[in-house]
């Protein structure tokens, strides 16, 4: 990835999203979006019964449910999907056939194919690929991520081992086997009757120098590509597959490709399986843009979310699928053109109210990780955000030098933040100082913050005060920070914190269920019952 090949959203930088990795992502820059713009921000574990539709969006971890409310509305959302995607067209979604019969109807080109479902044999498939035509493509019939897809399969023996690689290995056994379309592969993203953000997906690879092999070159590309927020967590695995590619080219692992040589290893372009995003939204045809905008309000119900297609050498689109709960990481953060703001998309098409906030981005975020504490702990269903300060933010640092390390001097000028409605930290320095960042809508308040530092000898004797202006992002709360030893040290606390905590949820849910197996439990089971009837009669 060259820097200079690459532009990503100032607003959502590295830093900010630091906190929401894998399937956080989605959801937490949609939400931060609604946050900025001054919606009430909700975290969710459990459906609101307000929301009746709603009831297939059960979440098994916090941070994918949220909800956002203005004084005119409120919505809920799962990830990127919004309510205003019904649950019958997440179902049409979810259903690969049901997909291309809908898209068919409406002149939409598909790949030709056919489901299988798991009680037919292998060679009922292997029948109907003789009269496609080979290359075929074989892949789940309700899968995600890419897991199954295979693709550009060549004989009855690719086949047949993809059949039982599919079926058997991986357990999908329902499947679609569909023609083979040559092509580029491509996500678009559509809000509305709008295209708003496009990628070419290309698979896996390498690109050789003549100096590293192949397992260095890959272990390169995977250092790459942890500096990327959406890539960080989807890394080239060396498989059968990588394997059976460097077999065909006769390469092992140990060969050095020569220098410029591209080197694909995988023929699925899914990021989640070591693709790479690259953005094309400019150079993409307006006929390619209305083909997804047209594939997305086909399906009734779908008002926005993105669509997979490849477009052939003749520039023709074919849809491969539409994925009502997208995710976005890609459009987001691509190794190369602009990243393309599709959570501000999504939230002008759900709180319209709020465009005139979308231009002036804040610079304040919340902390994901203390957000969801309480969900994650079990201690409440619903946990609400701190509200983001609107308006022009402004913020300095102030090195201050001395005896200042006592906690209880940092407790105090804290404490003196929050009184003068700040947000910011304190961060002890390795020389003994301290950082202070403070930041606010009201640059009086930061100016009589700075007096403030003066104002406690008994806890902090100090000698010396630096002023800068600070121009990174800063979250909303006031912080007391470890110097980066000491963050470690209770990182690990915390870690062996959360192994005990959840040892012990174990361990009680255990000798819960032992107890209402037990034998007295049940004997017991008549007279409790007997003892609620006699309330209710009371009542």
């Amino acid at each position: 990835m060259e820097e200079k090949d690459v532009e990503w959203l100032p607003h959502l930088s590295d830093e900010i999203v630091a906190d929401a990795r894998g399937y956080l992502l989605d959801a937490y820059t949609v939400a931060l979006e609604g946050w900025r713009r001054g919606l009430t921000l909700r975290w969710h574990v459990k459906d609101s019964e307000k929301f009746t539709d709603m009831k297939t969006w059960n979440v098994d971890k916090p941070g994918k449910l949220f909800s956002l409310e203005s004084k005119e509305r409120s919505h809920f959302f799962f990830r990127t999907r919004g309510d205003k995607v019904t649950n019958q067209a997440v179902e049409v979604c979810a259903d690969k056939e049901k997909t291309k019969d809908v898209l068919s109807k409406m002149n939409i080109r598909v790949p030709n194919g056919k489901r299988f479902y798991g009680e037919e044999l292998n060679e009922a498939i292997i029948q109907y690929a003789s009269k496609v035509g080979y290359p075929v493509v074989i892949k789940p019939a309700d899968g995600s991520f890419g897991r199954g897809v295979i693709s550009n399969i060549k004989s009855r023996k690719e086949l047949l081992d993809a059949i039982n690689y599919v079926r058997d290995d991986l357990k999908y056994r329902d499947v679609i086997l569909e023609e083979y379309i040559p092509g580029d592969e491509f996500r678009l993203y559509v809000v509305g009757d709008k295209v708003v953000g496009a990628i070419q997906r290309i698979p896996a690879h390498i690109v050789g120098d003549g100096k590293h092999s192949i397992k260095a070159l890959v272990d390169l590309k995977n250092k790459e590509r942890k500096s990327n927020p959406r890539l960080i967590s989807c890394p080239i695995i060396i498989n059968e597959e990588v394997a059976s590619i460097l077999n065909q080219l006769d390469y092992t692992l140990g060969s050095i490709p020569k220098d410029g040589e591209q080197l694909f290893l995988s023929k699925n372009s899914n990021i989640s399986l070591g693709g790479d995003p690259v953005d094309v939204l400019d150079e993409l045809q307006p006929a390619i843009k209305k083909v997804a905008v047209q594939a997305v309000q086909a399906v009734e119900g779908l008002n926005h979310g993105a669509v997979d297609l490849i477009i052939k050498p003749n520039k023709e689109a074919v849809v491969l699928e539409l994925n009502a709960t997208a995710q976005i990481g890609g459009l987001l953060y691509p190794v190369k053109g602009k990243s393309r703001d599709i959570p501000a998309a999504i939230i002008d098409y759900y709180f319209p109210e709020t465009k005139s906030i979308a231009n002036d981005k804040s610079k304040t975020y919340f902390d994901f990780h203390d957000v969801l504490r309480p969900l994650n702990s079990r201690s409440a269903d619903v946990t609400t955000v701190t509200p983001a300060q609107m308006g022009k933010l402004y913020a300095k640092k102030y090195t201050v030098i001395g005896n200042v390390q006592d906690i209880g001097f940092h407790r105090g000028l804290r404490k003196q933040a929050f009184e003068h409605y700040l947000h910011g930290f304190i961060l002890n320095l390795e020389n003994g100082n301290i950082e202070i960042v403070v930041a606010g809508t009201d640059k009086e308040m930061i100016e009589e913050f700075k007096n403030t530092i003066w104002e406690d000898p008994e806890r902090g004797q100090v000698r010396e005060v630096h002023e800068s202006f600070w121009d990174e992002p800063v979250k909303v709360g006031f912080e007391v920070k470890a110097d980066l030893k000491t963050q470690v040290e209770q990182l690990k606390n915390f870690q062996q914190e959360l192994e005990v905590t959840e040892h012990a949820l174990r361990k009680a849910e255990s000798k819960n269920k032992q107890y209402h197996d037990s034998l007295s439990w049940k004997v017991s089971k008549p007279i409790r019952q007997l003892g609620g009837l006699i309330k209710n009669i009371k009542k």
